[in-house]
């Protein structure tokens, strides 16, 4: 929980630096229990918009920890769009992510 918060709080916004797989899988984590704890309540209030919100606010906080996540494996932050391929991208990227990094 602490990378969670972490990500969310001081490095909000944070694209420069590196982030291990620790700190990236324990993000994945903790934002896709959350997000499914928000998704449920939106969905008992009958309230969408609270999980759209929810993902809006951490949008930027998810791009820099990738960002963050790629540089430690020593690659450009810009292979984050190769997301915009249908498929492979998200495969390609997956790989990255759970490749160990490079100091």
């Amino acid at each position: 929980m602490n990378y969670f918060v972490k990500c969310v709080t001081s490095h909000y916004a944070t694209f420069s630096g590196r982030a291990g797989r620790v700190e990236f899988w324990n993000f994945v984590l903790f934002y896709v229990l959350l997000a499914i704890v928000v998704g449920a309540i939106a969905g008992m209030l009958r309230l969408p918009v609270l999980a759209y919100i929810w993902s809006v606010a951490l949008l930027i906080p998810s791009l820099a920890v990738t960002v963050r996540r790629l540089h430690d494996i020593n690659r450009s932050g810009w292979w984050v769009l190769i997301t915009l391929v249908p498929v492979i991208g998200w495969v390609v990227l997956l790989i990255f992510m759970v490749t160990k990094g490079r100091k």
